[in-house]
């Protein structure tokens, strides 16, 4: 999709961009310090606006933490079917967005809004991180130890949502855990032995972790008793629901790596949303990493 005839323009201060599969594009400002731009927008996965909103703005400016930095502002991306819902549903969705700006310490200071078939919202989000700070997918080291911050699950539990079949005593635990900021990143990007940071998301944790590998040229093991996972999903993944993106998942990097059985694959291909930071660790940080 990104391939192109139109030659490209080199230029030395874009210090991360399509080369990579980098979260976000960062640009260095010669004084030190660099900036961050990236957007996502997606539609609804959840049934209130308020929260929708909310997951998605803290999605979108997790990009900025995935890459040690800090964000500055962000302008909002709304797309609302206007012959089917109403503006004060949309309002809704911003204020959603607006409480998580909030919560980062930014401004949602402007957007953009277009009549579309449904609902979609999201952020475009600006950040700066200084230059020795900045953390890319690509770097990992041989030895070192991997870190999630977030559980997995987030797939599982919408879709049980979704089958009718989600526990009244579970239903909060997705939504709280995609309205959690990953602002723990900014700090792990002043940690010089976190090698490589990025953020789970679509591809589930073993498809973002197929691309630290490969662009680290290096492989990993996981311990998958390790894995932090979302209390009760053992339930969940016994009723075998999962999201389709799971299988698609699983399709599209599956090859080369070795599971014991489906219920791993169940869970480690999980499509999350706003998903945890992944971390690649050297051994002589792992004390200032877990201090956090």
């Amino acid at each position: 999709m990104l391939q192109t005839n139109i030659p490209a323009t080199e230029d030395k201060r874009l210090l991360v961009g399509n080369a990579s599969r980098d979260d976000a594009a960062v640009y260095d400002m010669e004084n030190g310090t660099a900036i961050i731009s990236t957007t996502d927008f997606f539609i609804p996965i959840v049934d209130d606006p308020f929260t929708f909103g909310k997951i998605a703005a803290v999605n979108a400016i997790s990009d900025v933490y995935a890459m040690g930095g800090t964000p500055l502002l962000a302008i909002a991306i709304l797309g609302w079917p206007i012959d089917k819902l109403g503006p004060e549903i949309a309002q809704q969705v911003l204020e959603g967005g607006r409480a998580a700006c909030k919560e980062a310490g930014i401004l949602l200071a402007g957007g953009h809004s277009i009549d579309s078939p449904e609902p979609i919202f999201g952020l475009a989000v600006t950040g700066h991180v200084d230059i020795e700070h900045l953390k890319q997918n690509n770097t990992a080291e041989e030895g070192c130890i991997l870190y999630l911050t977030k559980p997995l699950g987030v797939g599982i539990l919408t879709t049980a949502q979704k089958r009718g079949i989600l526990k009244e005593e579970d239903a909060h635990l997705a939504p709280n855990s995609m309205t959690q900021l990953n602002s723990i990143g900014a700090e792990l990007g002043r940690i010089s032995g976190v090698c490589a940071m990025t953020d789970v998301t679509g591809f589930g944790l073993l498809g973002h972790l197929t691309e630290m590998c490969e662009g680290s040229q290096l492989s990993a093991q996981i311990r998958f008793d390790d894995v932090p996972r979302i209390p009760g999903l053992d339930f969940y993944i016994a009723e075998k629901c999962f999201p389709g993106g799971t299988n698609r998942n699983w399709s599209s990097y599956g090859e080369g790596i070795a599971l014991q059985n489906e219920d791993q694959r169940i869970l480690l291909c999980d499509p999350q949303t706003s998903g945890g930071l992944l971390l690649a660790v050297r051994n002589d940080a792992v004390d200032e990493v877990e201090a956090l």
